[in-house]
């Protein structure tokens, strides 16, 4: 039977009322892709930006938790019926990680005497945030999340993001209660980064897939497949040292990172809040004893002020005017007058 022999034949859409429907749809379709986009941080949308995602967040939050609830009970039933397995695996894995375990005890005290010895600062640590990723944006184009924590938890663009793995992404807007992350695949992300073995450096670009690019690779052969790749601190906008990956050839034959992130979901997150080297830095720490002394002389009295700069002006007085001292003797010690004729007896 044909469809117009149905009983929908006689229904009729009015060809003007379904253009503006589509018209209506698509503009603001257009309007809500310029409010979310997280690259133009300086545009006039951006109070706008930061409301819709205010708004977007807790709504996201309630939409993605029956999915997050399902995922984690996937999981339970299936580490119920691998529980076996997954202990004999782990019980492998626990004997060959005790020998590399007591070397690192050994290398860590090794290393704390040497830092003693040399008198080296460590870091400080950074303070951190956690937050929990409340909603998933992904496409062609944009890999990005948003978190349950904002500028009122101290949270600011250019932040760097980890997850018990390695480095997740960056902040690139804040809101009150909310933050957008844009991870390490998303196109507009750039991370200076260096090889652990060889401390080259490279740049991390994401590319849309799984496995962002290493590019502007420095040194031939610096590279090896199985490399850890961390970042470098190049720039100062992120922290040195932080794991990122594993350096993996790609089907393209270009070099190619494997994120420690995916190693499992990013349901939780810790925001590192990082904006420079200079807040590693205690001002205090920087007053020594040397520069200690300026202070002091800074709270001189008016006396020692000029005690000391009479002894700075001769040392910078010419050899011939030492004689001139002497003279100068007696009327800065007078002499006692002698004592009377009769006072011995």
């Amino acid at each position: 039977m044909a469809f117009r022999d149905g009983p929908f034949e006689n229904i009729r859409v009015p060809l003007v009322w379904t253009a503006a429907v589509a018209v209506a749809v698509a503009a603001a379709g257009c309007v809500l892709l310029l409010i979310s986009d997280a690259r133009a941080q300086d545009s006039p949308y951006q109070p706008m930006r930061a409301g819709v995602e205010t708004v977007a967040g807790p709504v996201g939050g309630v939409f993605a938790a029956p999915v997050r609830w399902f995922g984690h009970a996937s999981d339970y039933v299936g580490g119920y019926f691998f529980a076996v397995s997954e202990n004999r695996r782990l019980r492998r894995e626990l004997a060959e990680l005790q020998p590399w375990r007591d070397q690192a005890i050994a290398l860590k005290n090794v290393n704390a005497r040497y830092e003693a010895m040399l008198g080296i600062r460590p870091e400080p640590p950074v303070a951190m945030r956690t937050a929990r990723s409340i909603t998933d944006t992904r496409g062609p184009f944009s890999n990005a999340r948003l978190l349950d924590v904002g500028a009122r938890g101290g949270v600011k663009v250019g932040n760097p993001v980890i997850n018990e793995h390695g480095l997740v992404g960056r902040v690139v807007g804040t809101a009150a209660n909310v933050s957008r992350m844009l991870l390490l695949t998303d196109v507009a992300s750039r991370t200076p980064v260096l090889v652990d073995r060889t401390d080259a450096r490279a740049l991390l670009t994401g590319d849309g897939s799984g496995n962002p690019r290493l590019e502007f690779v420095r040194g031939v052969g610096s590279v090896q497949v199985g490399d850890r790749i961390l970042s470098s601190g190049d720039g100062g906008g992120f922290p040195r040292g932080v794991p990122i990956g594993v350096a993996a050839k790609g089907i393209d034959g270009s070099w190619r990172v494997k994120l420690f992130s995916d190693r499992g979901a990013i349901d939780y997150v810790r925001v590192m809040l990082f904006e420079d080297f200079g807040q590693l830095v205690d001002p205090e720490a920087l007053n020594a004893p040397p520069l200690a002394a300026l202070d002091t002389l800074a709270e001189a009295t008016p006396a020692q002020s000029a005690a000391i700069d009479d002894s700075a002006a001769r040392r910078a007085a010419p050899g011939p005017s030492a004689p001139a001292a002497p003279a100068r003797a007696p009327a800065r010690a007078p002499a006692s007058p002698p004592p009377p004729p009769g006072g011995a007896g």
